[in-house]
């Protein structure tokens, strides 16, 4: 990744925006919308972000300077070198926001990715992620161990699961998921001989078995980039080794020439 993606919370706070043309207004829309203040450049000692919108590139690269000198991250639009964070383009289905990034490479190709996302995830999406917050004593309650509760979870958000979220009925579910779902789940070891180290040629059920692993054992050549394909808390060790653990496993060899 050539970016740490981030949610950064403006609600109530002072974030200074400066410009007088579209994408500076687009900007304050964007700030006011998160519960932001938009603010000037005199009172950036009141605030930690900072939006820069002039047309004139020297004007945008002395104000960003001015700006970062005085501790604040700086987004300069249209100017990604001189960038401290980019702005994504945002789906929104509160409390679940999806942002699509390039790196400030294509804005419009972040908005085109975006535009498809839309039309796959339903308005509902967000009730289920309100629902699932409003039931999280329920279920720690049902699932004290945090591994057999990701398990749990994982299983009833997976595709036709009963939490499903691309269906627009898994709000009303919650409850029964409860009252049905099993106290644990069985461990397993899958092995995986991958074709090539890029991660586009994983099959779709090798990504998803690699994003469920509680453990990845990997042959000492696997490349980073499959090995980054996992969970960031899952547990990652080379071949060959001893192992003694429990939940999902997933072995990961390379293939030999032949």
């Amino acid at each position: 990744m050539r970016s740490l993606p981030l949610f950064h919370r403006v609600a109530g706070e002072r974030v200074v925006v400066l410009g007088d043309g579209a994408a500076a207004e687009a900007k304050r829309r964007l700030v006011e919308r998160a519960g932001g203040q938009c603010c000037s450049e005199a009172e950036a000692h009141h605030a930690r972000l900072a939006f820069v919108a002039l047309d004139d590139a020297q004007e945008a690269k002395a104000a960003a300077m001015r700006l970062k000198g005085k501790g604040l991250l700086v987004n300069v639009t249209d100017r990604p070198e001189l960038c401290d964070f980019t702005v994504p383009s945002v789906l929104d289905r509160d409390p679940v926001l999806v942002a699509v990034g390039t790196g400030g490479a294509s804005a419009g190709l972040a908005k085109h990715v975006r535009l498809r996302l839309e039309a796959l995830l339903p308005p509902s999406l967000g009730r289920l992620a309100e629902g699932l917050y409003a039931a999280r004593e329920a279920i720690r309650g049902r699932f004290p161990d945090s591994a057999d509760r990701r398990r749990a979870l994982d299983r009833a958000l997976a595709k036709d699961g009963l939490l499903d979220p691309l269906r627009e009925d898994s709000t009303g579910r919650i409850e029964e998921w409860l009252d049905d779902a099993a106290d644990g789940a069985a461990s397993s070891c899958v092995e995986i001989v991958l074709a090539s180290d890029d991660p586009d040629d994983l099959t779709l059920r090798q990504a998803r078995l690699l994003g469920e692993a509680d453990t990845i054992l990997h042959d000492a050549d696997v490349s980073l980039a499959i090995l980054n394909r996992a969970r960031a808390d899952a547990v990652r060790k080379p071949l060959p080794g001893n192992f003694s653990g429990h939940g999902h496993t997933v072995i990961l060899r390379r293939t030999t020439a032949g």
